[in-house]
């Protein structure tokens, strides 16, 4: 069935885990111990990690500085192991294509909270400080500047969380990458619908009995149903479900099977904390600093960030070395994870790294 190849492999906001992986990539990988990190609520998170994988080898300019760097960025619940699936990773990283990584040296973190670096289900769990998109950025710069000695990035993209966090970047470190290409997300405060099912998501794993205060012994199962449901509606692509989910019989086995797949692979603190992440996310009042040339991409389907409500219109103007692009809906759309199917936005991406080229 289609619609679910669609679903598990592009919802930014379902993406944990269990992104599939093409032989083909082989990745390195690693962890980088980045100290002590400050959160805006409560304590500061110890001896913070973060994990990530590279493909390709670093290029050094005569003073020892990289120059090849692309550090690609996740969405929310997903890992750098997403980057790796077939319609992402074999349209981009092979000889000749955009990001071949015979030229480019391919920086794919585990976000903090997600993968392999530092989350509550590592043993702190309710008790795990409070993380937003500011923390989640600057543990970025300690794994690039730190840990990778990469202190100059030939390019940013990021889908979802991380096309906010791109927003993030270009704010405050205006001069860090060469070109920005954030794509599925809005360069403003989350509020309206989209922080509403945020909101009925994160209320729904906190109100299952099973919670416990977060010191669960099971997993609260009926809030992470609640919670997929919730995933899977924001993540869904209209045309195409209304195409392949065609009979009550086709959503029943299609719901059945997403929630055999996905609540095995699911922590419910971990989940909450990702989805809180956003809560004080707005850099719309510094949009003028961010002066690295962007591609922007948004898709016509996506429930997420709904092209009606003219938020890319008002905010695309005031990007001073700005491209942005709208994906038009169609039966073929994925919705919100369109940004994980390179061939929607491939030429762009050429496009924006020919015109930034050095």
């Amino acid at each position: 069935m289609r619609i679910a190849t669609i679903l598990v492999l592009c919802l930014a906001l379902c993406g944990q885990a269990n992104a599939q992986t093409s032989p083909t990539w082989s990745p390195a990988d690693g962890d980088v111990a980045i100290g002590d990190l400050p959160m805006a609520r409560g304590d500061a998170l110890a001896d913070a990690r973060i994990h990530y994988r590279t493909l390709g080898q670093p290029t050094r300019d005569a003073g020892g500085r990289v120059t090849n760097a692309v550090l690609l960025l996740h969405g929310t619940g997903g890992t750098g192991a997403q980057f790796l699936s077939p319609q992402f990773a074999d349209a981009l990283f092979g000889p000749g294509q955009p990001l071949d990584v015979t030229r480019y040296y391919v920086i794919m973190p585990d976000n903090l909270g997600h993968g392999a670096s530092s989350k509550p289900s590592d043993g702190l769990r309710a008790a795990f400080p409070e993380y937003g998109y500011d923390e989640m950025v600057e543990a970025q710069r300690r794994l690039l500047v730190d840990g990778l000695r990469v202190d100059r990035l030939r390019l940013i993209l990021g889908t979802s969380m991380g096309c906010m966090h791109i927003f993030v970047w270009g704010t405050t470190h205006p001069d860090f990458a060469d070109a920005l290409m954030p794509m599925a997300c809005e360069p403003t405060a989350i509020v309206g619908r989209n922080r509403l099912w945020r909101t009925m998501l994160k209320d729904a794993i906190r109100s299952d009995p099973l919670w416990a205060g977060g010191d669960y012994e099971t997993q609260p199962v009926g809030g992470l149903r609640a919670a997929v449901d919730l995933l899977l509606l924001a993540g869904s692509a209209p045309m195409a479900m209304q195409q392949d989910l065609a009979t009550a019989q086709a959503v029943d086995a299609y719901l059945a099977t997403q929630m055999e797949r996905r609540l095995p692979a699911l922590d419910a603190n971990d989940l909450w904390y990702q989805v809180n992440a956003s809560w004080d996310y707005d850099p719309s009042a510094d949009l003028e600093r961010m002066t690295a040339p962007t591609t922007w991409i948004n898709s016509a389907d996506d429930f997420i960030n709904p092209p009606e409500l003219g938020l890319s219109e008002q905010f695309a103007p005031r990007l001073s070395n700005a491209t942005y692009r709208l994906i038009p809906a169609g039966a073929d759309g994925k919705g919100h994870g369109t940004h994980t199917w390179a061939r929607f936005w491939q030429d762009d991406l050429v496009a924006l790294l020919a015109r930034t080229e050095r």
